[in-house]
């Protein structure tokens, strides 16, 4: 199964999905403090649970992913909240597809391995200061039908961000789904 990049698993995965949002990630919840006020990338973000949490807690949110469907059900429950949400259907296989996303104070990548040039990059879209969370299975899980190799986190992953980013927090978690993964970076003053 390809997880991480078949549009087609995953617009049929939103659209049968239940019209209930899904709880934030745990362990976003519990980094938060970490962040900087202002604005979120969540790259990635699916049908937004943790955008709507992100809203929710005073954050301005841009919203990207490659599925229309899991877009659409962000925009719903946004809706339904009486939010403001900003969404863009961006396919981020694609090389150069976030080059005109904007600057950021923080960006959320949640359960999305970007490769090492996107990594690399944004710092181009962060303040000063700003906070790259990154949060997904690491590489130490099981390749098997849940998990294709290159779509597990790898601490090689980040060699190339070092002079750009400082990581300030790092936690690995077991639980049921697997040992999930977090690095929170800080963009070092340019």
């Amino acid at each position: 199964m390809e997880y991480m990049g078949n549009k087609n698993y995953w617009d049929e995965k939103f659209f049968n999905r239940s019209d209930k949002l899904l709880t934030p990630e745990k362990l976003l919840v519990q980094s938060i403090k970490y962040f900087k006020k202002g604005t979120v990338l969540d790259i990635a973000c699916g049908d937004g649970r943790n955008t709507i949490f992100l809203i929710e807690n005073g954050f301005r949110v841009t919203g990207i992913d490659f599925s229309s469907k899991a877009l659409n059900r962000l925009e719903r429950f946004a809706k339904r909240k009486n939010y403001l949400v900003n969404t863009k259907q961006i396919d981020l296989s694609i090389d150069g597809s976030l080059d005109h996303i904007g600057i950021f104070d923080n960006i959320v990548i949640n359960h999305y391995r970007l490769n090492k040039k996107q990594l690399k990059n944004l710092k181009n879209h962060l303040t000063d200061n700003g906070i790259l969370f990154i949060c997904g299975f690491g590489d130490n899980n099981k390749v098997d039908s849940k998990f294709r190799k290159e779509d597990l986190i790898k601490l090689t992953d980040f060699e190339d961000i070092n002079k750009s980013f400082q990581l300030i927090n790092y936690i690995e978690n077991q639980d049921e789904r697997g040992t999930v993964l977090t690095y929170i970076f800080r963009k070092i003053k340019a």
